[in-house]
């Protein structure tokens, strides 16, 4: 009666098996890429006001001085409060080991968004004019960029796709309907530009000192398709 029992199981378990192997669709996975080239119309200046002194309420003081200017000075060129943001506000105290005193850093990061491009070298020379002393990168973006992610998206689907006809054609075989489909997350962080501290010279003129270019919305999917 045990080896009865045994063998019925035995023959169950290949009968399981046999039947999940049926069951397997066959598929053929890809990863897809769709990448859209932009060009921005808006930009965003991170900018720093930073002074420093033996004093920390002088220090504060100067800096509080700067930031006051340079907010006002943007409010009055028509630049809405929602694109000005603060992003930080520190006040060091450093120790030099060499002479045994403390020095202090008071410094303030704004943020300021341009919603026209071609305000830029205007508004970049007015901040230098009031006080500002350091530009810590320049970013372009685009206003639409949910449209552009959409097309991308699309691209990257269509992407995937043709990959995969590539393959199963390869082995003369065709590919069926999409089985499943992942988006795989990117960054779409738009190209900062860096800048070292600026001169407090303001004499650019009309010069053209930036170029904004292209910049590139990337969407990444991986998709399984059925294999005929």
């Amino acid at each position: 009666m045990k080896s009865i029992l045994i063998l019925f199981t035995a023959l169950s378990t290949l009968g399981l098996q046999a039947q999940q192997i049926n069951n397997i669709t066959p598929a053929i996975t890809v990863n897809g890429e769709g990448i859209v080239k932009v060009i921005p119309d808006e930009v965003v200046i991170k900018s720093r006001i930073e002074h420093d002194g033996d004093n920390p309420q002088e220090v504060k003081k100067q800096n509080d001085a700067v930031v006051d200017a340079v907010i006002k000075y943007l409010k009055s060129e028509g630049i809405p409060e929602k694109n000005i943001q603060t992003d930080y506000v520190n006040l060091n105290k450093n120790y030099n080991y060499d002479n045994k005193t403390y020095s202090y850093v008071a410094n303030q990061a704004i943020s300021i968004k341009l919603d026209d491009l071609k305000n830029y070298e205007k508004i970049m020379s007015g901040l230098l004019k009031v006080g500002l002393n350091r530009i810590d990168g320049v970013q372009f973006k685009s206003s639409e960029m949910e449209k552009y992610m959409t097309e991308a998206r699309k691209k990257a689907v269509i992407n995937a796709k043709n990959k995969a006809s590539e393959y199963a054609s390869a082995l003369n075989q065709a590919i069926g309907k999409a089985i499943s489909i992942s988006e795989v997350q990117t960054s779409n962080y738009p190209p900062m530009y860096r800048m070292n501290e600026m001169k407090a010279s303001s004499d650019a003129g009309g010069q053209e000192t930036i170029a904004p270019g292209e910049m590139e919305v990337t969407a990444n999917v991986t998709v399984a398709f059925e294999l005929k």
